[in-house]
C-alpha cells in the first residue's frame, strides 16, 4: 500500500451571495497515495472542479467558503496555512492543469515566459537566467513542444499544442500532486490520445500522484487507479478501478452512467440517458441528492439521506444497500 500524500475529510465549500448560497461540496472524503491516480467523475455542476480549487487555496475570496471538514497534503492541514504558506505549495509542489488553455494561457506573453514564472516564483535552488531558460527548454521537449517554440504566444498553437504548454507549466516544478481538470474535453479524439498518454508517461517518470476531473469514463478506465463518482457536491461511490468497473454492485447513478456509453461490441444496443438534470444547489433535496432521477427510487429515498455502504473498500452511499453490514453515517 502507498503512503498517502493528500487526504481529504468530510469536506464542505459553498459560494454565498446577498441572495443565495450554492451547497458546491457537501461532505466529500478521499484520499490518494503517492504515484496513483484517483478520477473525480460526474456531470459539469457536480462540484468537482470546486474541490479541485479548494485544494489549492483558490476559491473566490469574496464568495467561496469552506463550512467544513479538512485538506491534509502530506500531513499539513492546508486550511490552516497563511496565504503566503499556500503561494509556497502552490505551483511548486500541488499544480493544476485547467480545463480551458486559452483561458489559462496570457495572449501577451510568449509560452516561454509564461512557463518560466513558476520557476522564477519558487527558485529555491537559486538558478541563474541561463539555467531557467534551458529548464524551459527540456520541459518543452519533454511534452513534445520544439524549444525553438518557446518564443511563440499562445495564439500561434493549435488547441492541443496549448494544453501541452499547460502541462508544461504544471510540470515544470516536478510537483508530488498534479491535479488535471478535465485535460481533454476540448481536443479531438487523436490528440485526447496523445495528451493521456503523455500524463501517465510523465506520471510514471517522476512517482507524481494525479487527480484526474473528467465525465469521461472512458478516461478513467485508461489512467485511474481509484474513482470517485461525484453528485451534487457528494461522492456517492468510491473504489478501486475493478470495483467501479468489475463489481456487481453499484449507485443507481454510476450505472447511468455506464448506460449512456456507446457500446463497441453490441450495435444494436441503444443508449440510456438519466433523465432530468443535476438538483439546484442552493435548494438541494432532503433525502438522497439522487432520487428526483432515480428509477429505483423507494420511499425512504426522499427523506432520508442514505449512510455510506462499504464492501472491502468499495463504499456506496445508497439505501438500496441499507441492510449491507459496515453502514456509516
Amino acid at each position: 500500500m502507498s503512503e498517502t500524500i493528500l487526504e481529504i475529510e468530510n469536506l464542505s465549500v459553498v459560494y454565498e451571495t446577498d441572495m443565495e448560497t450554492v451547497h458546491a461540496v457537501n461532505g466529500i472524503s478521499f484520499s490518494l497515495g503517492k504515484g496513483e491516480t484517483l478520477g473525480l467523475v460526474g456531470e459539469t455542476g457536480a462540484g468537482k472542479t470546486t474541490a479541485a480549487l479548494t485544494i489549492l487555496g483558490l476559491l473566490p475570496e469574496r464568495t467561496g467558503k469552506i463550512t467544513g471538514g479538512a485538506i491534509r497534503f502530506e500531513g499539513t492541514e492546508l486550511g490552516k496555512l497563511s496565504a503566503h504558506e499556500m503561494e509556497k505549495i502552490r505551483g511548486a509542489r500541488i499544480s493544476m492543469i485547467f480545463q480551458d488553455p486559452m483561458s489559462a494561457l496570457n495572449p501577451v506573453l510568449t509560452v516561454g515566459s509564461q512557463i518560466a514564472e513558476a520557476l522564477e516564483l519558487h527558485n529555491t535552488d537559486g538558478l541563474s537566467k541561463k539555467e531557467i531558460e534551458k529548464r524551459v527548454e527540456d520541459t518543452l521537449e519533454m511534452v513534445g513542444i520544439p524549444k525553438e517554440r518557446k518564443a511563440n504566444y499562445p495564439h500561434q498553437f493549435s488547441g492541443g499544442m496549448r494544453q501541452r504548454v499547460v502541462i508544461a507549466m504544471a510540470l515544470i516544478l516536478s510537483p508530488e500532486l498534479l491535479i488535471a481538470d478535465e485535460p481533454t474535453t476540448a481536443l479531438d479524439v487523436t490528440i485526447q490520445a496523445q495528451i493521456l498518454t503523455m500524463i501517465c508517461d510523465l506520471q510514471r517518470k517522476y512517482g507524481t500522484s494525479v487527480i484526474m476531473i473528467t465525465h469521461d469514463l472512458g478516461v478513467v478506465a485508461e489512467t485511474c487507479d481509484k474513482v470517485a463518482i461525484v453528485y451534487a457536491g457528494e461522492i456517492v461511490e468510491y473504489g478501486t478501478l475493478s470495483d467501479i468497473f468489475s463489481s456487481g454492485r453499484h449507485h443507481p447513478y454510476t450505472e447511468g452512467l455506464f448506460g449512456s456509453i456507446p457500446s463497441l461490441t453490441e450495435e444494436t444496443k441503444r443508449l440510456h440517458p438519466i433523465e432530468g438534470i443535476l438538483p439546484d444547489p442552493t435548494n438541494l433535496p432532503k433525502g438522497c441528492k439522487f432520487s428526483p432521477r432515480c428509477t429505483k427510487c423507494m420511499e425512504p429515498c426522499s427523506l432520508t439521506a442514505p449512510a455510506v455502504y462499504e464492501d472491502n473498500g468499495h463504499l456506496i452511499r445508497c439505501h438500496l444497500y441499507r441492510d449491507n453490514k459496515g453502514g456509516q453515517e
